[in-house]
Parts: C-alpha cells; structure tokens; sequence
C-alpha cells in the first residue's frame, strides 16, 4: 500500500480551508459542437437548467436519425450522470463526451450529460438536487411550447431513462426513489442503468481488501472521496453511502422503481457492494437484471473498446426490452 498512503496525491487533489479544492490534474475537455464533420456520429450543444447552482447539461443528437416510411422515429431519451468519485470530472471532460456520443449515436437515443456540482465545495445531497433538476427540467421540455426543440422533435417522452457510471450509479439510485413520489406525466422513468454504481461501508467487504492496491480506485482514495462528498459529522454507514446497511426512507420505495439494469466487475474493489445492492433490490421487490464482467477494473469500459462494444449491446438489448 506505500505508494498510495496519500489518496491526495494519487487523486492529484489539495483542499483548502472552506473545502476549496485545488484539482491539479487538467482532463483534456471537449467542447459541445453544432457544426459537425461528415462522419461524426453525433451534434452536441451546452444548455443551463439552473442558474443559481450553475447546472448545466450536454445534449447529443445522433447525426443518422431512423426512420419508418420517411418518418423520423422518435428516441429514447437517456439522462447521464458522469463517474469521477463525486470529486472530479464533468460532462465536457474527454472521456465522458465521448462515452455519451457513443451511446447516443449507437443505442440510438438522445443523451442528456448533467454536469452536476462536485464535491467538497458541495456536499451530498446537493448531488442529487442537480440530478432531480436535470429530470424537472426534462419533464418541462415535453409541456413547454418552446422547450428544447431536439427533445420535442426527435425526443420519446414515454421512453427516459436513467444511466449513471460509478458515484454516477448512486445518483441514479437515490434520484429513481425520489421520482417515484413525483407526477412525472408525460415523462415516464422507463429504466435506471447503474453502472459500476458506487457504494461504501465502515466495514471491509473481501473484494474491497482483495483489490486495495486498485490502480484506478486504491482503498485510500475511495476513503477519501466518501470523506469529501458526504454531509460533515456522518461516517460511511450513512444511507448516502450504504443503502444497504441503514433502514431509511429509501427502502420503502424500491419496489415502486421502474426495471433495473446493474452492470459491474469482479475486478472492482467495490463489486461485493454492489452485490448486497443488487440483493437488496430484489429483496424489496424491485424488477433487477444483472450483468458482472469475470474480469475487467473500475470504469474498463472507458478504456478498452471491446468492453465499450459489450456495454453497448447490453443497453440496447435493456432499452429495448421496457
């Protein structure tokens, strides 16, 4: 474990007095581009859902529409949440840009990327406002006579999804509870995609001590993200963090949630996490299909196109499927 006793340095990360954070790794960024070169599967374009937070979204249309009898088909809509731990990344950074114009031009859907606060200038749940915001503002879309014109024209609003990478994953667990409550009409939750979805403990699970020298998540540094991105004075058995564990609101609810789609790998210091996860929504009734890689690390799918590739067809053959 010596070379990752500072999760700081291995997150490449220093925080300041009041939780300003200094990120001293620069991700290369893409920007959203309307003008696109012959070829390019997707357009893209930068919209602010919430001025005072400062939410904004990245929406990709594919640039090859389908069509029955020359009628434009109508898209599934899928709403993104971005990996990074809580505390880094956002939804210009290279990798998730291109994750989500691959899915969008692929599946074929409109994807919606939220580029939420991080942590810990905000601690949860304010990760959470910003995802209920990016779904209002969705469902707004479908009412409003000048609402986003790729969402009205291309968009299916019986047909949303949710899909969240990594802290992404929780997300989309604790905003698919709290939409349960909602009147939600003419939008429709149709399915939650967790991926990889992050999800900790006090208590060390095995795959946790067997993969604690992770090259992209080391044990120290997934520490040290639930430090930074939970409310201060709660340690990691609060529900943000181990759903499974705590008896809380959130329980009750999970067998009112649309079909569930989780994807991990047992290459991932967190897969037995999300295992009891898995347990657990099945024991509270919720309809859950599984799919857990023999092989493969934290976010693989980001960084070997052949995982991409059967990522892809797992989500078309689950979208399809609701």
């Amino acid at each position: 474990m010596s070379k990752f006793d500072d999760p700081y340095a291995h997150l490449n990360i220093a925080i300041g007095p009041d939780d300003i954070v200094t990120r001293r790794l620069k991700f290369p960024t893409i920007k959203a581009n309307l003008n696109v070169d012959p070829g390019d599967p997707t357009v893209s374009k930068d919209l602010t859902i919430n001025v005072e937070t400062k939410t904004w979204v990245r929406i990709f249309l594919p640039t090859k529409l389908p069509s029955n009898d020359n009628i434009v088909a109508r898209l599934p809509i899928i709403v993104y949440f971005h990996h990074g731990g809580w505390v880094l990344f956002g939804a210009d950074d290279s990798y998730t840009h291109k994750e989500c114009s691959r899915i969008a031009s692929n599946i074929p859907a409109i994807v919606i990327s939220v580029n939420y606060r991080l942590a810990p200038e905000n601690r949860l749940p304010a990760q959470y406002h910003d995802a209920m915001d990016a779904i209002c503002w969705v469902k707004n879309q479908a009412t409003n006579p000048k609402g986003e014109q790729w969402l009205r024209d291309y968009g299916d609003f019986s047909r949303c999804y949710l899909y969240g990478c990594g802290n992404g994953g929780n997300m989309v667990f604790f905003v698919g509870i709290k939409v349960c409550a909602l009147q939600l009409e003419p939008m429709n939750i149709a399915g939650m995609i967790m991926n990889q979805p992050l999800f900790g403990g006090e208590e060390r699970t095995k795959s946790e001590l067997n993969y604690a020298t992770d090259e992209i998540f080391p044990l120290p540094a997934l520490d040290l993200m639930w430090d930074l991105a939970l409310p201060k004075g709660v340690d990691r058995n609060h529900w943000y963090c181990n759903p499974m564990m705590v008896m809380g609101p959130h329980k009750g609810m999970i067998s009112r949630l649309q079909k569930c789609l989780v994807m991990g790998s047992y290459g991932d210091p967190t897969v037995d996490r999300q295992q009891e996860f898995v347990t657990m929504l099945a024991t509270c009734g919720a309809h859950v299909k599984t799919w857990f890689d023999d092989v493969g690390s934290p976010n693989a799918h980001l960084r070997d196109s052949r995982r991409a590739t059967l990522l892809l067809s797992i989500l078309q053959e689950f979208i399809l499927g609701c």
